[in-house]
């Protein structure tokens, strides 16, 4: 039996079974991605119902944008929850310390400069992809405010995956839910009780996010016994810099190819008017959901394959991403079950309008079965990642987006194009991406069992 304050604690996940490791870490990291889902469904929820479908349009449509002008982030916390995993498995004390002080200072300069050099961009790119003249402020003023507080949602998601690199989801959940009540409370209070609309709830989230930050910090700050973090440590070591820029932007890019192919996506998405951009916005929202249980295992996988290949035991690797994979798939066979069961439910709660409920359903039920395969996708892309091939899931990403996605969205809009639907039938937006998935899925499944992601430890 684990004691409360062992959860609390690193977690060592070269010894347990393959399974038990993977699925005591992973139930955490699901609570928490549910939190983490809350501040965006929360923001929308409440837009929504107080400012009605044209404000949760503009909140839908920055999204993309936003999640590019993060991928700078996106690849260090990833670079470094892998390298966290390996060291710590490794048990390399001084590695695992100059490591963490890199990439803290790192985080530093990238917000800083991401703090400066977004705002000013930001109106200039929402018009470049049609954004529509009724949501452009809104959707302007909600982005610029996240940009001030980008250092917060970063050293978030890059402590947390450091933590979690040590094998400690329980911290990250725990500075997760709290940070997630007070975005609600301040979400209601911002948009209900001060009128502040689209920009209260960015503010609300803001300020959540560095809260979060500060409790990862100060957890990390007590971990002495694992390894040391003084102003030693914070100086930038070129050759954990160079390793971190290695591992990290593969998975950096595959964001940026991602949410740039997400923004041609959408521009196409605009044409189709506010309010089919509302209810893909509420699919977005329950498509998090449904997502849960693929990132969260994914996110197991690489901890848990990073740390067993860093103490040298392939076996274990292989034991637990077959464990690991059949967990994933039935999880999330099991919400997306749950969610078209219950779809139309969960699409009122964003707004009022029966049309848009009833568009956002449909939507989701073309894209069920895609979430069963991006289970596949992404336990054994972390098993890749993990063991340090962050390549081989960049090329699949750039593949199914890049060749299959926006052609196949922009292929389907042309051909079925009329008088009466001059921009084509909206199918052609969740369609493409129902087949990236599924491509994907066997794409990674096949690169997996080639086998190459096993030559590509750091060594220690």
């Amino acid at each position: 039996m684990i004691s409360i304050k062992k959860l609390f604690e690193p977690t060592d996940m070269t010894i347990w079974k393959p399974w038990k490791s993977i699925l005591t870490f992973s139930i955490p990291m699901i609570i928490g991605n549910i939190a983490q889902q809350l501040y965006s469904t929360v923001d929308s929820i409440v837009v929504g119902h107080y400012e009605g479908d044209t404000a949760l349009a503009a909140v839908g449509s920055a999204l993309p944008l936003f999640n590019l002008l993060l991928v700078l982030f996106v690849g260090i916390s990833a670079g470094v929850g892998i390298m966290v995993a390996q060291y710590f498995g490794a048990k390399a004390r001084e590695e695992l310390s100059s490591t963490i002080g890199t990439c803290i200072t790192i985080t530093a300069i990238a917000s800083l400069f991401l703090m400066v050099a977004a705002p000013p961009i930001i109106k200039p790119v929402l018009s470049l992809f049609n954004t529509p003249k009724e949501i452009l402020n809104d959707c302007t003023n909600y982005l610029v405010i996240m940009m001030y507080g980008a250092a917060g949602m970063a050293y978030y998601n890059i402590l947390g995956g450091i933590l979690r690199g040590l094998g400690d989801s329980f911290s990250s959940l725990l500075y997760l839910l709290v940070a997630t009540v007070i975005n609600i409370i301040l979400d209601i209070y911002f948009v209900a009780n001060l009128d502040m609309g689209v920009a209260g709830v960015a503010w609300a989230t803001v300020i959540a996010q560095f809260i979060s930050s500060a409790l990862c910090l100060l957890k990390l700050v007590k971990l002495k016994e694992h390894f040391t973090l003084g102003l030693k440590e914070l100086k930038i070591s070129g050759r954990h810099c160079s390793q971190l820029i290695r591992l990290g932007i593969p998975t950096g890019l595959t964001q940026a190819i991602f949410s740039s192919a997400m923004l041609v996506v959408q521009s196409l998405t605009n044409c189709f008017g506010v309010a089919f951009i509302a209810a893909n916005n509420i699919v977005m929202r329950v498509d998090g959901f449904a997502m849960m249980p693929n990132f969260s295992f994914g996110t197991a996988m690489t901890t848990y394959a990073g740390q067993n290949v860093g103490a040298r035991r392939l076996d274990r690797v292989s034991q637990g991403a077959k464990e690991g994979t059949f967990m994933a798939v039935a999880c999330s066979a099991f919400i997306t079950f749950v969610i078209l069961l219950f779809g139309k439910h969960l699409m009122a709660i964003f707004t009022k309008n029966p049309e848009t409920v009833e568009l956002s359903y449909y939507i989701m039920k073309i894209l069920a079965v895609g979430y069963i395969a991006m289970a596949v996708t992404q336990s054994l892309s972390g098993v890749m990642r993990g063991a340090g091939d962050t390549m081989t899931p960049m090329w699949i990403s750039l593949i199914t987006t890049i060749i299959i996605r926006v052609p196949v969205a922009y292929i389907i809009s042309w051909a079925t194009t009329t008088d009466a639907l001059p921009n084509g039938r909206f199918e052609c937006i969740p369609v493409s991406l129902l087949c990236s998935w599924v491509i994907g899925a066997a794409l990674t499944a096949l690169f997996y069992r080639i086998g190459k992601w096993k030559s590509k430890a750091i060594r220690v």
